[in-house]
């Protein structure tokens, strides 16, 4: 399932917030959103996304607590699917260039390191097909 699919910008915004914070209940959410919607509203949000899959409530006396169905790290690499194609072209080289251009900072022997460690396990995952 592509996690992103077909979320408004207001569901992608439930979203952050829920998994931010792995859970919270319609009270909580509302006051961590911009420009809240009304408790109603907030409400057939966190339905339809229970209904396309991305969120499961629990009950809690009277309350219902959203948690979001897949992992943080699960909706970010869908994301960034999404990001790649959309605005890259699906070229991986051309997203990490936009990303080191863009940064403010220069990086360090140990973030150098590390790409380079990256770089290294995709090298071998050409062998691995």
């Amino acid at each position: 399932m592509n996690i992103e699919q077909h979320l408004s910008r207001r569901e992608r915004q439930i979203m952050d917030i829920l998994h931010a914070r792995k859970s919270a209940t319609v009270a909580e959410i509302r006051a961590a959103l911009p420009d809240p919607p009304g408790y109603s509203a907030a409400r057939a949000l966190l339905r339809i996304l229970e209904e396309k899959g991305h969120v499961k409530h629990r009950e809690d006396g009277a309350r219902y607590i959203y948690l979001p169905c897949a992992s943080q790290k699960a909706a970010g690499r869908s994301a960034l699917k999404r990001i790649l194609s959309t605005f890259f072209a699906g070229s991986i080289d051309h997203a990490v260039a936009a990303l080191l251009d863009a940064s403010d900072k220069k990086l360090s022997e140990a973030e150098l390191r590390k790409l380079q460690q990256i770089i290294k396990r995709a090298e071998g995952k050409d062998g691995e097909k």
